[in-house]
């Protein structure tokens, strides 16, 4: 029983792909910036082997630690979980020690995000495709749309 309990618990706490993913994108970030791990290292007030460690995945990034992160390297903190597969999503310590029965949940919720994160990205094409439309519509009603000089008033 202890066996069971402590490898479970390994499952959950150690090298999780959640954590992995998140230190693949700020390494990501990082390079990309043409930082080191020494420079963000010093920005974070931290040794260059934290941030090893924490791209890795083999240390997690705490909430207040992921913020400094993304203020020093620019991002959003949604940034750090983008493009996440759903085996890592189903990977989460939460979803590992409930159980394969939410990954139906998972999914939806997932698909559920990546369609408003969709949207939100394409509103501002769609809402300014509605206004030309709308333009072209009124300007081919404009000449039953103008008071005519003939009627008279009631």
């Amino acid at each position: 029983m202890a066996d069971s309990t402590l490898d479970k618990n390994f499952r959950v706490t150690n090298n999780n792909a959640v954590d992995v993913h998140v230190g693949k994108r700020v390494r990501l970030r990082r390079t990309l910036l043409g930082m080191s791990q020494e420079q963000l290292g010093a920005s974070l007030n931290i040794t260059f082997q934290q941030v090893q460690k924490y791209e890795r995945g083999a240390n997690r990034i705490s909430a207040s630690r992921l913020w400094d992160i993304s203020q020093i390297l620019d991002v959003q903190i949604s940034y750090f979980f983008d493009d996440m597969t759903d085996d890592t999503m189903r990977s989460s310590p939460r979803r590992v020690s409930r159980g394969e029965k939410s990954i139906l949940m998972t999914t939806m919720r997932a698909t559920r995000w990546r369609a408003v994160k969709h949207l939100n990205l394409c509103a501002p094409i769609i809402r300014l495709k509605v206004q030309r439309c709308a333009n072209v519509y009124l300007r081919w009603l404009s000449p039953w749309l103008r008071p005519s000089t003939n009627s008279t008033e009631l």
